[in-house]
């Protein structure tokens, strides 16, 4: 067994090397084949291995290098407002290929109408963990600009309390 055992079968094993936009000796990233958005990005590690929680601390680490690499890349070339970072680990959690992958997605204003809870979402009907609050009137949310906050707290005085 070798540091970067391969299985023929695997689609993340036998990567193009043009495809491959950046790399170290432990991970490389590539942009994902069916993308949810510009830009979107995976980070693999080069060993075979099907659960994140089998790589070594270098792989991690490797990988979170490329990734912050491949967020400078994508935020200057085209232009996100943000990001989600995700792994899916097992077929049960959306894992289709069985090799580990990092998901780098960026955000665009507007690409879904609520983006309250991000990766929350996975479970339909979970995703606004906020919207009892937001319901009682404790908490208003807007969509932000790059630069102001997102949440901001009512200021209930006692009167109306």
């Amino acid at each position: 067994m070798t540091l970067f055992d391969r299985n023929n079968d695997c689609l993340f094993c036998s990567v193009e090397p043009n495809l491959i936009i950046l790399q170290n000796n432990l991970a490389f990233a590539m942009f994902d084949g069916f993308p949810v958005s510009q830009g979107h990005s995976l980070i693999i590690p080069r060993r075979h291995v099907a659960d994140y929680s089998d790589l070594t601390a270098n792989e991690i680490l490797a990988i979170h290098q490329i990734l912050a690499e491949v967020r400078s890349l994508i935020q200057k070339r085209f232009s996100p407002d943000s990001f989600n970072v995700g792994v899916n680990i097992g077929f049960t959690a959306g894992q289709t290929i069985m090799h580990v992958h990092v998901h780098l997605i960026p955000r665009y204003k507007g690409d879904v109408s609520d983006p309250v809870g991000g990766v929350r979402n996975v479970i339909p009907g979970k995703g606004n963990y906020l919207h009892p609050a937001m319901e009682a009137g404790l908490i208003e949310y807007t969509i932000p600009d790059k630069s102001s906050s997102q949440l901001h707290e009512k200021q209930i005085d006692e009167d109306s309390a």
